[in-house]
């Protein structure tokens, strides 16, 4: 099981997570660099470094950039009730998806339809 938490911050009644932190946790839960994440993303290797090392909190755009890339909506990534469980057989599905062009992921959904 691969469970993923963040740490908030409630003040003065208002609840903020730290992104950074958010980031390096999904990156981690799929075993990604930051050199996959810009891959993955398409964002611009200086963008990705901002984040990280100047602390640069990502704009919207560049937030929604990365929310696709882990295949998450923003809802989700900034969802309180972020642990998320997955099983061993749940996690090497996914890492196995993560490597498929996108035809083979199109023709994968199709099967998948298919059996429904």
């Amino acid at each position: 099981m691969c469970e993923v938490s963040v740490n908030y911050c409630v003040k003065d009644g208002i609840t903020t997570m730290d992104i950074q932190e958010r980031l390096r946790s999904l990156m981690a839960e799929r075993h990604w660099t930051e050199y996959r994440l810009v891959k993955e993303s398409g964002l611009p290797a200086s963008t990705v470094a901002n984040i990280f090392r100047r602390n640069t909190t990502p704009s919207i755009i560049t937030l929604e950039t990365l929310c696709d890339a882990f295949g998450l909506t923003l809802s989700q990534f900034f969802s309180q009730d972020n642990a998320l469980s997955l099983t061993d057989e749940q996690i090497n599905l996914l890492k196995r998806w993560a490597t498929l062009s996108e035809d083979q992921k199109q023709a994968l959904i199709s099967l998948i339809e298919k059996m429904n």
